[in-house]
């Protein structure tokens, strides 16, 4: 669809991808460490998959979330699929901490104290790379 932003670019830095989905990570200094995993067709809701394929999904959203763990160490994992602004079937995978934006509050909630401010280095990127392509195949 050529209307939809996630049929039209990758969505973040590409970290793995088959001919079912892809991950990317996200460039934010607020949340390092932030990936999406993007489904690689225009499907507008999980429910419009076969079970087979939301099985599918969700078992990429879960090892994508333990590289993110491994890597990252984050005090907590925030797993969203909201689609409101791009309806297109895609899952946030959010590492969390303590000291960051907007804790205990979902990122998109008002802000509570300044940014934490730290981008990702270049180290730890390619560590949390690696990790994802290691654990997907």
């Amino acid at each position: 669809m050529a209307s939809c932003e996630l049929c039209a670019v990758p969505g973040g830095e590409l970290q793995w991808q088959d001919e079912f989905c892809r991950v990317v990570r996200v460039e934010d200094q607020d949340y390092p460490g932030f990936c999406r995993v993007i489904l690689n067709r225009h499907v507008k809701e999980m429910t419009d998959l076969a079970s087979e394929d939301q099985l599918r999904l969700m078992q990429v959203v879960l090892k994508v979330e333990q590289a993110v763990r491994k890597i990252m160490r984050p005090d907590k994992i925030n797993l969203a699929s909201l689609g409101n602004m791009t309806p297109h079937v895609h899952w946030h995978v959010i590492p969390r901490y303590k000291r960051d934006r907007h804790f205990p509050a979902a990122i998109w909630a008002p802000a509570r104290r300044e940014t934490m401010g730290h981008p990702l280095d270049a180290a730890t990127a390619s560590a949390l790379k690696q990790e994802i392509q290691q654990i997907l195949g």
